[in-house]
């Protein structure tokens, strides 16, 4: 697995998982990441079609998804900890590489802000799983299902991402590629230093997924950028055609403030 914080705007990040196929071999992978695994890659093949009923199930997908905020979709990017994975990680098979562009996060601040990313939304996740349970006795069972799933892969991946802090297993890795990617969208200068700007726009996603090789993130950054442009700029802001309309922005992304005080340093030089 690897790590990659994203920064969306000047305050907030998105984090994703990145898992390395290399490191398991196919029969000691459980049911569960051969599912997600496949459901990755038949999602990412049939938003490239230009119509046809697979694309109309894209376009429903892309519409419901979005009611659900991007913190929560980078936290079920991690896998849960499995005790196989718990032994893997702290026997010495290689520590989990931290990557991110320098140029925009500060390497030193790189941890804590994964770390917030983990831990600000545990709470909430645990309430609404909670709620979930009860009101599956009285409500259709089956509707509330996929909601408590997605709450319990959250509070999974959080809780994994702390075990990794707490045992110091995570490798910091400025990656200059990131750092070319981010260079192709600077902020704006004439903004004051006191408003949150944003990094990236939907012209930038099919780049950053080809460069990094990496085709599920694709859905993930059009998610994440809509609900930013959606929070920071408001629901007047441009979406790409097909993304017009699509559901609502996070209710409190996550704070990621020290990417901004990366930019007043620079104002201040």
């Amino acid at each position: 697995m690897r790590l990659y914080l994203l920064p969306l705007s000047t305050r907030r990040t998105l984090l994703y998982a990145k898992r390395l196929e290399v490191t398991t071999a196919p029969q000691g992978r459980t049911y569960v990441d051969k599912g997600t695994a496949w459901a990755a890659r038949t999602w990412a093949q049939w938003e490239k079609m230009e119509s046809g009923w697979k694309r109309k199930v894209v376009d429903y997908g892309n519409y419901a998804f979005r009611r659900i905020p991007y913190e929560e979709w980078g936290l079920k990017s991690v896998p849960p900890l499995s005790s196989r994975r718990r032994g893997e990680e702290i026997e010495g098979k290689g520590k989990v590489d931290l990557c991110f562009p320098s140029s925009v996060i500060p390497p030193s601040k790189a941890e804590g802000i994964l770390k917030t990313l983990a831990t600000e939304r545990q709470a909430l996740h645990k309430k609404r799983l909670v709620w979930c349970i009860v009101g599956m006795p009285i409500t259709i069972p089956f509707a509330l299902v996929p909601i408590a799933w997605s709450h319990y892969r959250a509070i999974a991946g959080g809780k994994h991402i702390q075990w990794l802090l707490e045992h110091n297993l995570l490798r910091s890795s400025p990656s200059e590629k990131l750092d070319k990617l981010y260079a192709l969208h600077a902020p704006p200068a004439e903004e004051p230093d006191n408003k949150e700007r944003t990094l990236l726009t939907q012209k930038e996603v099919q780049t950053f997924s080809d460069t990094l090789d990496m085709p599920a993130l694709e859905v993930e950054l059009e998610r994440a950028i809509w609900q930013v442009e959606h929070a920071v700029l408001g629901p007047d802001s441009e979406s790409p055609p097909k993304e017009k309309a699509a559901g609502t922005a996070a209710d409190k992304p996550g704070s990621t403030e020290p990417v901004e005080e990366k930019y007043k340093e620079k104002s201040n030089q």
